[in-house]
């Protein structure tokens, strides 16, 4: 066991000391010691109901013979973060989380670990943690949050809020219903409802075959999570014991079969970003076109939140992640799952209760799945964009640009009723470097949507959007403006073409303009100088290769 390095032999009479300390009693001395490391945070609503499932899994590792020391991370809630100055902390917080996995892991020389996460980075954060490591772990995300009520009509977070400014914005809704709205779209603990970033991610952890079946979309508040919680603690000492550890899970199959479940959900750009970077920290190679290749393949299985009207409690009650697996059946690979059983064995022992809420195969939403790589002079490293949620009259478009250095421009501009149809919004310098830390975009791409524009105007930007944008949003545009990529060089006027059915992104500039322009370009001064920001600056690399530190 790793543990004996601190428990075994006269030398770690000290260590065995501190130990003793922390109330362990020599019979629980040699067993295995499992980690439990756990997000709880007020601050977070889908993690405020943590302290339920954290006693769940301790009484799972007790229970499976091993004993328990529980940690927690710090972390924030996207939408809470969204539109200050607090977004520029979110994407670089998934490498804080996933230092802190390892950290704690190697000081502690725990035998396995038990992650409990929820939302948005966390979830990444964790995993990447866990590869890192390589030792044996189980992943428990804390399930979706319940649809909200207004009267009989039910409410998410994004379409009932963020969508609700520009509604309210456009005159569609008065600023009364407003404050109704935001009193009732969130009932309680949980991610938010749709497949947005938080519940694409649970989903695909489970995909990956790192959480148990029927976590990704077990509900928050349902005893059958505290079940799967409880379970996953006694997995972690067999795992330990048996030497299974999480880069034998997490192999290129595993990812393959992540994508494919991504694009039949119709799940989150932001997971492209976060399973490259997990990848890359398994020692599994991931390029960009794998996932426009799957996509090509890969059926659209669901119609859920944001781009569908069905919630997440529809997926759980329609048979989960096993459902939609059953439905895909041979373009899903047969990879291992931590419960010890394959994704094809998983998958028969399961049902599609509803066959409208998962659809087969001869009968998908969409013939392709949820996401495309573009490619063009605007983007010679790729750019991502979920064709499902973009209607079909602006899968083909030219628009006249409109360009913002920022998000906050951008904004005052659509709240200002600037924007107009036929126009091509650029929000650039939010990538990675520019941002620092790549915000989301989904207070404009909300505003737009609120004020009917989803079919008249596009956005564009090298940062990236929520999972629960909609439209023709365009985001990880590489290379970004910071690094001198082309969207630095666009100017009010231009026009861009947006082809998503042939992969083409381009700037319609001659190249003897474009030349000129360059010569005249310098990087602008970084947004933020000091502190954590300007360090993940300084080693941040492209959103096409996730947006990884070095």
């Amino acid at each position: 066991m790793r543990s004996d390095r601190i428990k075994k032999g006269l030398e770690r009479a000290p260590h065995r000391a501190l130990l003793y300390a922390t109330g362990i009693t020599p019979g629980e001395m040699d067993k295995p010691f499992i980690g439990l490391i756990s997000s709880f945070t007020d601050s977070v609503p889908g993690h405020i109901g943590f302290r339920d499932l954290e006693r769940a899994i301790e009484k799972g590792i007790h229970s499976g013979g091993g004993y328990a020391f529980m940690s927690s991370l710090p972390g924030l809630c996207d939408g809470i973060a969204m539109g200050h100055k607090g977004m520029h902390y979110s994407l670089p917080s998934r490498e804080l989380i996933a230092d802190m996995v390892e950290t704690l892991v190697e000081a502690n020389a725990f035998d396995a670990v038990v992650l409990l996460t929820n939302c948005d980075k966390f979830t990444p954060g964790m995993l990447m943690g866990a590869a890192r490591v390589d030792i044996p772990a189980v992943v428990v995300t804390a399930g979706p949050m319940m649809s909200g009520r207004l009267k009989t009509k039910r409410l998410s977070l994004v379409r009932d809020t963020f969508e609700a400014v520009g509604r309210c914005q456009s005159g569609a809704i008065s600023e009364e219903e407003v404050v109704e709205l935001e009193k009732e779209a969130c009932p309680g603990p949980g991610s938010c409802q749709g497949l947005y970033t938080a519940n694409t991610m649970a989903c695909l952890t489970e995909a990956l075959g790192m959480s148990l079946p029927g976590c990704g979309t077990g509900l928050a508040v349902s005893s059958k999570k505290r079940r799967i919680a409880f379970e996953s603690g006694k997995r972690a000492v067999d795992l330990a014991r048996k030497g299974i550890t999480a880069r034998k899970i997490l192999t290129r199959e595993a990812f393959e079969n992540a994508i494919r479940l991504d694009l039949a959900l119709g799940g989150s750009t932001n997971t492209v970003l976060h399973l490259c970077a997990i990848a890359h920290d398994a020692g599994v190679k991931l390029e960009l076109e794998l996932f426009d290749e799957l996509s090509r393949t890969t059926p659209q299985l669901t119609s859920i939140r944001p781009g569908g009207e069905d919630f997440m409690e529809d997926l759980e009650f329609a048979g989960g992640v096993p459902g939609v697996t059953k439905s895909l059946g041979e373009l899903m690979n047969n990879n291992l799952n931590v419960c010890g059983l394959k994704a094809h064995e998983i998958a028969s022992l399961n049902s599609i209760d509803d066959e409208e809420v998962i659809r087969s195969t001869d009968n998908p939403y969409r013939k392709e799945g949820s996401l495309a790589v573009l490619r063009g002079n605007l983007a010679v490293d790729g750019c991502i964009v979920k064709q499902s949620a973009v209607s079909e009259k602006m899968m083909e478009f030219t628009g006249t640009a409109k360009v913002y250095d920022s998000e906050e421009e951008a904004m005052k501009a659509i709240m200002g009723k600037n924007i107009a149809a036929g126009d091509v919004l650029v929000i650039r310098y939010e990538g990675p470097k520019g941002g620092p830390g790549m915000r989301e975009m989904l207070s404009p791409t909300a505003a737009i949507s609120g004020m009917g524009l989803n079919d008249s105007v596009a956005l564009l930007t090298d940062g990236r959007f929520s999972g629960g944008t909609r439209g023709p949003c365009i985001g990880h545009i590489s290379p970004e403006a910071m690094e001198g990529g082309l969207i630095s060089l666009v100017q009010d006027g231009d026009k861009i073409l947006i082809d998503i059915p042939n992969r083409k992104i381009d700037l319609l500039v001659e190249e003897s303009e474009i030349e000129k322009r360059r010569s005249q370009w310098s990087p602008p001064e970084p947004k933020i100088k000091t502190g954590y920001l300007s360090r993940y600056a300084r080693m941040v690399t492209s959103a096409n290769t996730g947006a990884v530190v070095k």
